[in-house]
């Protein structure tokens, strides 16, 4: 396949339409934020048990694994905006059918349901590369990335005060409720104010079969091996996110709200890093070299997670005037996982930007969806490791397998920026 930095003139409507899907996206993320974090203690609520709340995660990145190559090739046919109204209409369906299950096998079915119509990332992403110059990219897409970010500072905060688990499973319907309508909302933002960035491919055109892009990919040596490092680095993210709650559960006994008000750190530190570094970071030094530090950056907190001694990081107590705020046990954990989120943050930015610099125009949409099919495949079985690590071997087993894999793909990121630089200077030898 030829790489590219081509793209076809960016629109005029380009920061409206960016602030629009900015908009869009931080809407819809805030009610993808609520759910997650209090997926294990609802999962809990039905009496479930450790690997089979972490299939309840397996199961929604199965549906995308088959939702994003999809979605992504469709957008590239018919438009962006018609597949991000359909997925956003699936997604506070999803939600409303999730808060009315009796037990956790049908809780899993609906999680699955919901993935396959959920996967609408790459279509995000297609549409940031549609209005972007090439070397404003990954700026662009971190834009989009601090988008998701900021959903995730709201949502789990927002969950965790919404949750009330002494009223019993109906406590976790609550903010399951409010994410379908901030689904909903998102969608009618799309109807009314997002312009199509993209004409409408030849409807006579032949349609091309599920994953068809594969093999292009393989035969790209930037994108197959930008490919592997969503696959490997994503595994040990989804791993650790499957079982964070039961594991703070176990270790601090903590419950919705700390574990929200964790991920809603997580999520401020990857919006600011998202929006004000991670593009200054790629033009200083590359995609490559940022991504690979970046990796590298969240595996070390991983081990620094495991490694606080909780007998360190006992409850305190801070007294602010005539008040007392108490701090919950392992409050450490919430710093170690701000490190660990500046890792993290550099990650999707840099990968979008390198396949999207190394992808014709017509083909970004299908490659960015095998690069969120790739990520799908390690969500599906970063999880079920996970539970399996974590009731056979320990709690602290998924932390840890999770930082290994972080070490090779930091290795593949950097092999990835080497294949770019030396296609690069091929292309402008000729």
């Amino acid at each position: 396949m030829t790489q590219t930095d081509a793209s076809p003139p960016a629109p005029k409507v380009q920061a409206p339409a960016l602030a629009v899907l900015f908009s869009v996206v931080f809407i819809n993320l805030v009610g993808f934020g609520l759910v997650v974090p209090l997926l294990p203690f609802f999962a809990q609520s039905l009496t479930a048990e450790a690997w089979e709340i972490t299939l309840m995660f397996s199961a929604y990145s199965l549906g995308q694994f088959f939702a994003e190559p999809f979605w992504g090739r469709l957008s590239d046919r018919i438009g962006r905006k018609p597949v991000l109204l359909i997925t956003l209409v699936a997604n506070a369906v999803g939600y409303l059918a999730l808060a009315f299950v009796p037990n956790i096998w049908l809780a899993i079915a609906v999680r699955l349901c919901t993935g396959l119509g959920a996967g609408n990332i790459s279509t995000v992403q297609g549409y940031v590369a549609d209005i972007t110059p090439p070397e404003q990219r990954a700026g662009r897409m971190g834009l989009i990335g601090a988008a998701f970010g900021l959903g995730f500072i709201v949502g789990p905060g927002l969950g965790g005060l919404l949750t009330q688990p002494q009223l019993g499973h109906i406590g976790y319907q609550l903010p399951i409720f409010t994410a379908a309508a901030l689904a909903a909302l998102a969608a009618v933002g799309v109807v009314v104010f997002l312009k199509e960035s993209r004409a409408k491919a030849d409807p006579a055109a032949p349609r091309p079969r599920f994953l068809a892009g594969l093999h292009d990919a393989r035969a790209n040596p930037v994108v197959s091996r930008v490919l592997l490092v969503t696959l490997v680095y994503m595994a040990g993210f989804s791993a650790m996110e499957s079982v964070f709650g039961l594991w703070a559960e176990d270790r601090y006994a903590w419950n919705a709200l700390e574990v929200g008000l964790s991920f809603m750190i997580v999520g401020i530190v990857s919006t600011l890093n998202q929006g004000f570094f991670a593009g200054r970071l790629a033009k200083r030094f590359g995609e490559a070299p940022v991504l690979a530090f970046g990796m590298l950056l969240f595996g070390a907190s991983l081990v620094a997670q495991v490694a606080a001694p909780v007998a360190w990081f006992p409850a305190v107590s801070l007294d602010i005037g005539a008040w007392t705020l108490p701090v919950a046990q392992g409050w450490i954990i919430p710093i170690v996982m701000a490190v660990g989120a500046c890792g993290m943050s550099l990650a999707m930015p840099n990968i979008s930007a390198l396949i999207s610099r190394s992808t014709p125009p017509d083909r970004q949409g299908a490659m960015l969806g095998l690069n969120m099919a790739s990520g799908s495949i390690a969500r599906i079985f970063g999880p079920m490791a996970a539970g399996a690590l974590f009731s056979a071997l320990g709690h602290d087993w998924p932390f840890l397998v999770g930082a290994a894999l972080t070490v090779p793909a930091a290795v593949m990121a950097i092999n990835a920026g080497r294949a770019f630089r030396k296609h690069q200077a091929e292309a402008a030898a000729t």
